[in-house]
């Protein structure tokens, strides 16, 4: 990569409910690569890869019709296998996750306790008695016997009261949680209780999309789409923490944490460091300047593609070292990638807590910029890919070729973005990860993976230096890294 240098440093369908419709749309990365994951596969694997991908996943997606049938169909079997209403039914698979096995094992050993855990029946010391009053325990105003509701746990209400609770609650954006207005009892209202209640069609409308996204969200095989304004649900078959795609809006996403993809770091783990590098941006900020000075000449660069590797020429000297530890490009080339690889103190236990606090966030700074490098190579690759595009398509308008013989180049940027974006990820990974021998593999795996990216990243960049051969050599022993570390440390 040849590099900038600057004088100075740089300071629905109508009948969908959508469960998502009052959220606020996040912005879009505009470092994005559309579909990078699709297409590539034949230009890397007709080369006699392995044909495993640790990163297959069986998905469907389900419109909001064929999902309420779904829930529908599960709920109807269970109301008569556990002789319930079929409101009642759908609480208790709502308290269960919608394990039917292990809830008809609980059923098959004590039914009364089952319905107790799901909420909607009382333990028997709870049991309220039945008393003679006519009196509202809300509003304390004597009321006929007609006009006082209750649920199992027989808690008198005035159906005035209940319409208030269950209007201000529904409101709120509450579905399955209406429950009892009594103190300290936890009985949740059946829908077939609180539908009636509600005193408008706009309000039972909202009603039916809270509880429907409820009922999803509780289901252990199903996910709301995160995309703004998408109705759609992704169902599985074994829930894991993997990346699937909407087929109406796009979006990609984790299917355990609806958050971005983010393998092979666990939702639990991308969880801590983007909080902490929202919690940490100040000290970090520095880092992310797009300017660094050459450490031959201390001219102020600043990298314009996504490869690593930068090249100066002068009449006087050149140079070629790495963007991120500005050491000497041909010591990158060896077995071991040392600049991926953040170097412990052994000592800094011993030494006080203002050298511990220091090392900390001298270990924090070394992943996360190379974290931030990584997006950074995104945004400048995606750049990359549209001048290729253009380039094919001025090609093909001066029949040089069609789309399909030029289209190799295209899947070659789209893999590589497919493999920045894996070690992107391997960061926030090997930042938590606990030193030991497992580390040291995964360092070794990211190393081997970060030095093939580069390598590929390089001869995108100069495409029509190296023939088709070459390019997609490369493009399948990039992939086989990439496949090679998630196959061993991808969650499962």
């Amino acid at each position: 990569m040849s590099v900038d240098m600057n004088s100075q440093g740089s300071d629905s369908n109508e009948e969908d409910y959508d469960p998502n419709c009052e959220e606020e749309e996040e912005d879009e990365d505009p470092g994005d690569i559309e579909d990078y994951y699709d297409g590539v596969a034949n230009d890397v694997e007709q080369q006699g890869a392995d044909a495993f991908d640790p990163e297959e996943y069986q998905f469907t997606c389900l419109t909001y019709k064929e999902s309420e049938s779904t829930l529908n169909e599960h709920m109807a079997s269970l109301a008569a296998t556990l002789k319930v209403s079929h409101a009642v039914a759908k609480l208790v698979l709502v308290s269960f996750h919608w394990q039917i096995s292990e809830i008809l094992e609980r059923h098959k050993s004590n039914a009364a306790q089952l319905l107790v855990e799901a909420r909607v029946q009382p333990t028997s010391s709870k049991h309220a008695m039945v008393h003679s009053s006519h009196h509202c325990a809300v509003c304390m105003q004597f009321v006929r016997k007609e006009n006082l509701l209750s649920l199992a746990c027989q808690h008198q209400f005035c159906r005035s009261c209940w319409e208030q609770h269950c209007t201000v609650l529904v409101k709120d954006g509450v579905g399955v949680g209406v429950s009892c207005m009594a103190q300290d009892c936890l009985l949740r209202t059946p829908e077939d209780f609180v539908f009636p209640l509600l005193p408008s069609e706009e309000l039972k409308d909202k009603y039916r999309r809270y509880l429907f996204r409820d009922y999803v969200e509780s289901h252990y095989q199903l996910q709301l789409c995160p995309g703004a304004d998408c109705p759609m649900v992704i169902q599985v078959q074994e829930p894991k923490a993997r990346r699937v795609q909407c087929n109406r809006c796009n979006e990609v996403f984790c299917f355990k944490c609806r958050q971005m993809y983010h393998a092979p770091t666990d939702c639990a783990t991308i969880r801590k460091w983007l909080t902490k590098c929202a919690d940490d941006s100040e000290t970090a900020n520095y880092i992310s300047a797009h300017t660094k000075d050459c450490p031959k000449c201390n001219i102020c660069i600043e990298k314009n593609g996504g490869c690593n590797h930068m090249v100066m020429s002068f009449l006087l000297f050149s140079a070629d070292f790495c963007w991120m530890c500005l050491g000497d490009w041909k010591t990158h080339g060896s077995e071991y990638y040392e600049c991926s690889r953040y170097k412990e103190n052994p000592d800094i236990v011993n030494q006080s807590q203002q050298a511990q606090a220091r090392e900390a966030l001298k270990k924090y700074l070394f992943y996360f910029e190379r974290w931030e490098n990584h997006n950074k190579s995104l945004q400048l690759e995606a750049q990359t890919y549209q001048r290729i595009q253009e380039k094919i398509q001025e090609r093909v308008m001066n029949n040089l070729g069609t789309w399909i013989d030029w289209q190799y180049l295209q899947n070659a940027a789209k893999l590589l973005a497919k493999c920045r974006y894996t070690l992107q990820y391997t960061y926030p990974y090997a930042y938590y990860m606990e030193s030991g021998p497992r580390k040291k593999l995964f360092e070794y795996q990211q190393a081997q993976l970060e030095a093939e990216i580069e390598n590929l990243s390089w001869k995108v960049e100069r495409a029509d230096s190296y023939d088709r051969g070459d390019l997609e050599n490369q493009m399948h022993i990039a992939e086989q890294r990439r496949r090679t570390l998630l196959k061993d440390f991808h969650d499962t």
